[in-house]
């Protein structure tokens, strides 16, 4: 678990599930993450990779529950999904986020992000990328925000997408 001022990053449960599904189905958390709505069968699936990941990789994303409601605000974190990209970005640990509609623009994916980047270099070794759609404006500076910068714009499945990627900092001795 990670603690910011207003969420509690945890694993997903069971009991998130409705929650989850009504995310994903929302066009304007989807809009810039695929373009469409999710069906429930697609967000379980979804919801059941995450527990995959940090079984299988040591990494993944936490569910982010809002502090002062108790609500599911969003999911955010790191995972390999193997994308058929170029250039490869197979195993190398890729960042992303969603939030709930009701959770959007009030700065709560920087602050977040920003706690999933400083546990990366706490735990991981070497860079993160994040892919984010040129059109979404808010998912740009968020990643701007958190170190991530431009590699490349490329296209991944047939729409335009920026590649970004982060270095740790370097200790000096």
């Amino acid at each position: 678990m990670i603690e910011t001022e207003r969420v509690i990053l945890r694993p997903h449960r069971l009991d998130d599930f409705d929650a989850y599904a009504r995310m994903w189905a929302d066009l304007q958390v989807t809009r810039f993450i695929g373009g469409r709505a999710r069906s429930r069968e697609d967000s379980w699936l979804r919801l059941l990779r995450h527990a995959g990941m940090w079984s299988m990789l040591g990494f993944g994303f936490w569910a982010i529950q809002d502090r002062q409601s108790g609500k599911l605000a969003g999911e955010a974190g790191l995972h390999d999904l193997k994308r058929d990209f170029e250039p490869s970005i197979e195993g190398i640990p890729e960042a992303g986020w969603a939030i709930a509609a009701e959770f959007q623009g009030i700065g709560l994916a920087s602050e977040v992000v920003g706690r999933i980047v400083a546990w990366s270099d706490a735990n991981l070794a070497g860079k993160t990328v994040c892919i984010v759609d040129p059109q979404n404006a808010a998912s740009l500076r968020v990643a701007e925000k958190c170190g991530y910068r431009e590699v490349l714009k490329t296209v991944y499945h047939g729409g335009p997408t920026i590649l970004m990627e982060r270095r740790p900092p370097t200790v000096s001795a």
